[in-house]
């Protein structure tokens, strides 16, 4: 059975023992209700309906458990639900199904919501082109485009397959394709990739692959194949039922074998519903799950919160994990007789009038130093060629290194070595005025997070994973204290890389674009950053939504607070009903008051799962500053 079609047939069940035991209440104790129904009191005649048609359910689910060797407290549950048909005890049973089918549906919806990556990507994906024959422009669809085809992308429209630009001068967005956090200019010759997202200007290109061959294809396929493939994780509740069922039926056994009374076998098994498993620990996990939302990470997969604190190995995409995602302006080399206090200014003013993705940069690095502003005028942009204008009298022009060199060969020695990241050069009057450097700048905090997850949290290994250039990734982890790097990769690798790290122990891998959503589902546990695209949220098992690295480390320990107090109430719980059950053993304790001890118990274990909710004083022991 499909996971959203189970997580519905429990819902439903959930909804009847919660109305059947509603109904029972109501007609014992408030109307009071008199007779009988085929020799059972009318009041029980809900709990009944209840037990026959979530019950069977529930137990056939548990008889297959069992033909696949697979010995959990859900078993244990099974057996209990038989045992309180066969004492009577149409109430207990009710419950126990109320507590198993809730707990079910709880883990089908999150691992629906999770799988669902699929379909985001096939929402995202066009279904037609514009092919364009002589003059004529039609749609047609997708798999119908062949190589060689002629197609026309409308502005911000997502490019349909890969190709080469014919006609038209624009920019597009590939930083959840590449990782790469820059608009990138696209003229005549550029290639472009299926997936990107067009900017302002309408580009002819013509289709180099099949759009079944495409990078965006290939990223559906491989994510495709990382969901057939994804590791089914033990719960914390499997876990412990692993140990407590056995123990339960052998004290159950035990007391019969020695006693020769049946009665004691059925009073150890109503004491020891393990509903502390059940409820408690699914009570601890929605507790941590709301207050994870109120600090803004949104909990996608519970699994987060009881695997997230035994991770020992953090993978790291680079652009917008641990860089803000923007290029800044990093360096101004300027050539002799010109200042960089100068340059930035004539620079910063003539920026102001383009659309270029390092405009916005150039400006805001002349405003931080105070850069007085000038008029420009006649001014001009010529896609590909460079921003031209007359500032303060003299003729400037932006541009980048290439054409620069085409234009005036002679300040081939005056120009800087390329150090990686992007660059422009700046002309003034025919001459080289300085060569400005961007960068995707780390995060302030980024270093000291860094040292914190090694220092505080004791992981062995954390390795920075990029599409990114070599010396654009070398860059970020010398400045953030990263010495395991892993550059140009592409999403396939990312995955193979996530599995051999998982395949030894926990890992956690950040990212925030498509090309990451692949590693997101392979990895023990998946964080996304921000909400810029909804297939790798929907690829993660945790959101956080404005890209905080002190929102991760509170999640981390929210997950390690959340196991601890789940722990508290599982194992305390069953604790105390190993206790009950020897004194059921023993004879000491009927049926009935095996049924009131267990409830006794259940409370105690609800109530102290509870206090997950409430916050703490500090969810984190995080110190930006230090990195402590």
């Amino acid at each position: 059975m499909a996971e959203a079609e189970r997580g519905s047939s429990r819902t439903v069940i959930a909804i009847v023992a919660l109305v059947a035991i509603a109904a029972h209440l109501a007609m014992r104790y408030v109307l009071h209700t008199d007779g009988a129904v085929f020799g059972v009191p009318a009041w029980d005649v809900p709990l009944l309906v209840c037990l026959a048609v979530g019950g069977v359910v529930l137990l056939g689910d548990l008889v297959v458990k069992l033909a696949h060797r697979e010995f959990t407290a859900d078993i244990l549950a099974g057996i209990s639900i038989v045992t309180a048909v066969l004492l009577g005890e149409y109430l207990a049973g009710a419950l126990v199904v109320l507590m198993l089918s809730g707990g079910q549906a709880l883990e089908a919806y999150a691992v629906g919501s999770a799988s669902s990556v699929l379909q985001a990507l096939a929402r995202r994906s066009p279904t037609t082109a514009h092919r364009k024959t002589g003059a004529v422009l039609a749609d047609v669809a997708l798999e119908k485009v062949a190589i060689g085809d002629v197609l026309e992308i409308f502005p911000h429209e997502i490019c349909p397959v890969d190709g080469v630009v014919l006609e038209g001068h624009g920019t597009m967005d590939e930083a959840y394709l590449t990782g790469e956090p820059y608009m990138m200019s696209k003229a005549p010759g550029s290639v472009v990739m299926s997936g990107a997202i067009n900017g302002a200007s309408t580009l002819t290109i013509r289709a180099s692959k099949l759009a079944v061959d495409s990078r965006y294809a290939k990223i559906m396929q491989v994510m495709k194949d990382s969901e057939e493939r994804r590791p089914k994780l033990r719960r914390l509740g499997d876990k412990l039922g692993a140990i407590y069922a056995p123990i339960a039926l052998a004290i159950a056994a035990v007391a019969w074998i020695a006693s020769g009374e049946v009665v004691r076998f059925l009073s150890v098994l109503v004491i020891a519903t393990p509903c502390p498993l059940l409820i408690g620990i699914p009570v601890a996990v929605i507790g941590s799950i709301s207050l994870a939302a109120r600090r803004g990470i949104i909990i996608k997969d519970p699994a987060v919160l009881e695997n997230i604190d035994r991770c020992r190995s953090a993978l790291f995409d680079k652009t917008g994990t641990l860089t803000y995602g923007q290029p800044q302006m990093t360096e101004i080399v300027a050539a002799p007789g010109f200042t960089s206090e100068e340059v930035l200014a004539i620079a910063a003013s003539l920026e102001r009038y383009s659309r270029h993705p390092l405009a916005s940069a150039v400006i805001e690095a002349g405003r931080k130093a105070g850069a007085p502003a000038h008029e420009a005028a006649e001014v001009s942009e010529s896609p590909g060629h460079g921003l031209k204008g007359v500032v303060e009298r003299r003729a400037i022009t932006i541009t980048g290194r290439a054409k620069a060199l085409a234009a005036l060969p002679e300040i081939a020695t005056e120009l800087p070595p390329h150090e990686g990241g992007m660059e422009a050069v700046v002309l003034v009057d025919g001459k080289l005025a300085a060569l400005l450097r961007f960068r995707d700048e780390p995060r302030d905090d980024g270093s000291p997070f860094i040292h914190h997850l090694t220092g505080r949290h004791g992981f062995d290994r954390v390795l920075l994973v990029s599409g990114d250039r070599a010396s654009e990734v070398e860059y970020l982890a010398k400045r953030v204290g990263i010495t395991e790097v892993h550059a140009g990769q592409s999403p396939e690798q990312k995955l193979a890389l996530v599995r051999e790290l998982t395949a030894k122990g926990p890992t956690v891998f950040l990212g925030d674009g498509i090309n990451d959503a692949p590693a997101l589902t392979a990895a023990t546990v998946g964080i996304a950053f921000g909400q810029g695209s909804d297939i790798t949220s929907e690829a993660a098992g945790a959101v956080i939504l404005d890209s905080s690295l002190q929102r991760v480390d509170e999640l981390l320990h929210i997950g390690r607070r959340m196991r601890a107090i789940a722990l508290q109430s599982a194992v305390g719980g069953m604790a105390l009903s190993v206790v009950g059950m020897v004194f059921a053993a023993t004879g000491h304790l009927p049926p009935v008051g095996g049924a009131i001890a267990q409830e006794a118990i259940d409370l105690l274990a609800i109530v102290n799962a509870l206090r997950v909710a409430i916050p703490p004083k500090a969810l984190s022991d995080y110190d930006a500053g230090s990195g402590r």
